[in-house]
């Protein structure tokens, strides 16, 4: 079984074939530029991928769909009532959801007789126990509106933490692990006996963590203080919030990007070691709670584009949690800084077991996608 998964965006169309035979990628790329002359919608962007992909069967379509709401628990077989029914959630993800769909639409109309399935960002985050996934906000904002925490990169989560488990030696369902996915966007998710206990992005992945350049968790008053300091309506705020705060806004180098900020770091800039320490804080504090959320914790890891490749972070983070019994291996730590690499990073004998290990979230929308098959 061949089955191609696609990840829409507004402007852009990544795509991997995969071989669920050997579990090995056959094809991948990126169409971008969707909207312009060259290609001007999703279906020409699609019909590029197909005719990259040449004779190659394509069995099934896996597409990431961002945010399932409450309605999404798990992978859904697409269909002309489950596409309208994730539309009538699209406002609660208004940046992503459209462009995923609209990639879902062009794949029905120019190839009806391949399945296609929907993977949610959101699903794995289902299990969540209302006293973690609640705001304390009046009842009819949850049950009405639909307010509530949902949290993200689900599919990395459950990955991650499956791939946890078997380096660690024993079934997930006997481990409580902490997935840290620290990227340009960062999440943790607290993981006990396999299913998602609590999760640190929100309603919105705004919540939380610092990021490249959203400002993860703020006092909600300050929201309307910078409001009226910038004189910005409340979707500039908003914006604001995602796109030209965190790391970018704390470095104050005009760059997000931790490899630029590294180079800085290593010069004694001022704001980009106070942004560092203000990224190292947040995610211990998170690691440190989702520990007594669970009362305990198996195992830590560390994966997306700066958690693989940045030894410096894994380090400082663990070495705040010496109290629970997580003893770093500096040395084994440095062997490990590139997205390709997995390994413990832990000493022999240490209480806590941490571990580098390379997400692929496109490799779970595969299988998953096969399970709905």
């Amino acid at each position: 079984m061949n089955i191609l998964v696609f990840n829409s965006g507004s402007s852009s169309l990544k795509y991997q074939l995969i071989d669920m035979n050997t579990k090995t990628v056959v094809i991948k790329g990126n169409i971008d530029r969707i909207g312009e002359s060259e290609n001007p919608d999703h279906s020409a962007a699609i019909k590029k991928v197909f005719k990259n992909i040449g004779d190659k069967k394509v069995d099934a379509i896996g597409h990431r769909v961002v945010h399932g709401g409450q309605k999404f628990t798990s992978a859904t077989l697409v269909t002309k009532e489950s596409l309208m029914e994730v539309e009538n959630i699209s406002h609660l993800a208004p940046l992503h959801n459209p462009a995923n769909l609209m990639g879902i639409k062009a794949c029905r109309e120019l190839f009806p007789k391949i399945p296609n399935v929907m993977v949610f960002d959101t699903a794995f985050h289902a299990t969540i126990p209302p006293s973690a996934f609640m705001y304390a906000i009046g009842l009819d904002d949850y049950k009405k509106h639909g307010i509530r925490r949902y949290g993200f990169h689900g599919t990395s989560h459950d990955f991650v933490s499956r791939r946890c488990a078997e380096m660690y030696g024993k079934p997930c369902e006997e481990l409580k692990i902490i997935t840290c996915h620290i990227g340009n966007g960062c999440s943790i998710c607290a993981i006990d006996k396999g299913k998602s206990v609590e999760t640190s992005m929100g309603l919105t992945p705004l919540e939380g963590l610092v990021m490249g350049t959203r400002s993860g968790d703020i006092d909600p008053a300050a929201v309307q203080y910078i409001a009226k300091a910038h004189g910005f309506t409340l979707e500039e705020t908003i914006n604001y919030l995602n796109k030209k705060c965190g790391l970018l806004a704390l470095g104050n180098i005009g760059s997000s990007d931790v490899r630029d900020l590294i180079d800085e770091h290593v010069k004694f800039n001022k704001d980009v070691q106070t942004a560092f320490d203000i990224f190292f804080h947040r995610i211990t504090k998170y690691v440190g709670a989702y520990s007594a959320v669970m009362n305990g914790v198996d195992a830590i890891a560390f994966t997306g584009g700066i958690g693989n490749n940045w030894p410096m972070l894994r380090e400082k983070v663990m070495k705040n949690l010496g109290y629970l019994g997580a003893v770093i291996d500096v040395d084994k730590n440095l062997l490990y800084f590139h997205n390709s690499q997995t390994g413990e990073i832990t000493q022999k004998g240490s209480r806590v077991r941490s571990f580098v290990i390379r997400t692929d979230e496109e490799l779970e929308i595969a299988l998953q996608t096969a399970g709905i098959l």
